[in-house]
């Protein structure tokens, strides 16, 4: 991953097409150490390519993957409108239990300065 950051740091400066040696300026500069086939990867996979491009397939491929998000809203508004009370008492004990859990873990039976 950083070496794809610093790829498109480098052309948001305004290189098109950076180099092994602009990529290791940038992960030096903040003290990252290039490793070289990696670097190399980025930089065969990436050349010749416009990175609007590039970031526009990205896109549409993360729009057609399935998000973990979608199934917790799903969930969340079945016990919005509960049927005959009884989905609301559930979610009330789940409370319960939860901060019957948190107060447990206060004192793991040693103090801060102990």
């Amino acid at each position: 991953m950083r070496y794809i950051a610093s790829y498109l740091l480098a052309v948001l400066g305004g290189n098109d097409s950076p180099s092994i040696g602009d990529l290791k300026k940038i992960l030096d500069s903040v003290g990252i150490e290039l490793d070289k086939e990696r670097a190399e990867k980025v930089i065969s996979e990436l050349k010749g390519k416009k990175i609007d491009d590039v970031i526009a397939q990205g896109n549409t491929k993360l729009a057609s993957m399935p998000a973990g998000g979608a199934v917790a809203v799903a969930a969340s508004t079945g016990s919005a409108a509960p049927a005959a009370g009884q989905p609301a008492a559930k979610v009330e004990e789940k409370k319960e239990e939860k901060e019957e859990s948190e107060e447990s873990d206060e004192d793991m039976g040693f103090g801060l300065f102990d």
